[in-house]
């Protein structure tokens, strides 16, 4: 078995029951004869404090290896069953050592007497439940701080991975679909295209520099999408129209990321855009901690398939932030998404 330091509170106990073990057993062994004669709780103290101390440290040690061999939860029972047995067959008869050792050597004449032996097992099996307990409730309490620092851990990564997983999902979609509109401008006009190349290049340094962390603030997201609405009024002219009411109050709370870029593309994405019936999209934020964001409606007639990356991305955003209350609905001849905006730190 290994000898390592005792844990403060492996010490403390020492420490604490010493004192009142030594009485005990001074008592047991010279009853009153103790009070008068100041040379018996000396000796008494002096002798039986060495031995304690080997016998605790003993015990230590054993307590210690127990914790490795049966270190889970579930092994619980196994670890307690081991070191009960422990201390009934070896660490408490150990006390009985102490009134051998001063039958033997005749220390100021004492000799065992029929009940000394029953009440010094009784004291060393006292002390032994008391803090033995103590220790494996101590040990049980930290096992569950740890199991629960490592099941959050364990979300956090698997949050984190999801995160990753959902922005990946974007990324290339947003991707391919600038993609093509940049291949229409080739065709149709070179200078129009050049400038184009120049804002794509522009929002994708933003993605790659802002969308590590899977959340954005609200002030990043509104500039973000100043670059891309440029995008695509690049190819849309006219028949694009974007409004926005941010109050400042709330430009630092948070969203996830490219949230509102999914929105603005799923408006551009299921509606017909053109100069005489063009799509509006209004962008607000006031102080009650609400993004809304709202479109008329123009569906297509031969709608593109869907995939549900969107909107339905964006609840899953929200449902890893612990966030049920995304709100989207068609409202007479509009399209209404309100998303919570969260303070930073909560």
């Amino acid at each position: 078995m290994k000898w390592e330091k005792p844990p403060k509170l492996y010490i403390m106990g020492w420490l604490v029951s010493m004192p009142f073990i030594t009485l005990a057993l001074c008592y047991i062994m010279y009853g009153g004869e103790m009070w008068r004669n100041w040379r018996i709780p000396a000796a008494c103290y002096l002798i039986i404090y060495a031995i304690g101390f080997v016998s605790w440290r003993l015990h230590v040690v054993y307590d210690l290896n127990m914790r490795k061999k049966f270190p889970s939860l579930d092994q619980t029972a196994k670890r307690v069953r081991y070191k009960t047995a422990i201390n009934l067959v070896i660490m408490t008869p150990s006390v009985l050592l102490i009134f051998f050792l001063f039958h033997t050597l005749r220390i100021f004449n004492y000799q065992i007497q029929p009940n000394d032996l029953l009440y010094g097992y009784l004291v060393g099996l006292a002390v032994n439940i008391i803090f033995e307990t103590l220790w494996e409730v101590n040990y049980l309490v930290e096992k569950h701080k740890e199991t629960a620092m490592e099941k959050e851990l364990l979300e956090r990564m698997q949050l984190m991975q999801e995160f990753t997983n959902l922005k990946q999902k974007v990324n290339p979609h947003f991707l391919f679909n600038c993609f093509n509109t940049l291949l229409a401008l080739i065709a149709e006009d070179k200078i129009k295209a050049e400038s184009f190349l120049d804002e794509l290049s522009k929002v994708y340094r933003y993605l790659l520099r802002n969308n590590q962390s899977g959340m954005s603030t609200l002030a990043d997201e509104v500039n973000f999408i100043k670059s891309y609405s440029r995008l695509l009024q690049t190819r849309y002219g006219q028949g694009l129209q974007l409004q926005m009411n941010i109050d400042p109050a709330v430009n630092n709370y948070e969203l996830p990321a490219l949230s509102l870029q999914l929105l603005v593309e799923n408006a551009v994405k299921h509606n017909i855009i053109s100069k005489q019936n063009p799509v509006f999209i209004n962008i607000n934020a006031t102080g009650n901690g609400r993004l809304i964001v709202e479109n008329n409606l123009a569906p297509k007639i031969n709608k593109p398939d869907s995939t549900g990356i969107g909107l339905a991305n964006i609840r899953e955003k929200y449902r890893l932030l612990k966030r049920d209350d995304v709100v989207a609905e068609q409202r007479a001849e509009k399209f209404f998404v309100s998303l919570p905006l969260l303070e930073v730190g909560n």
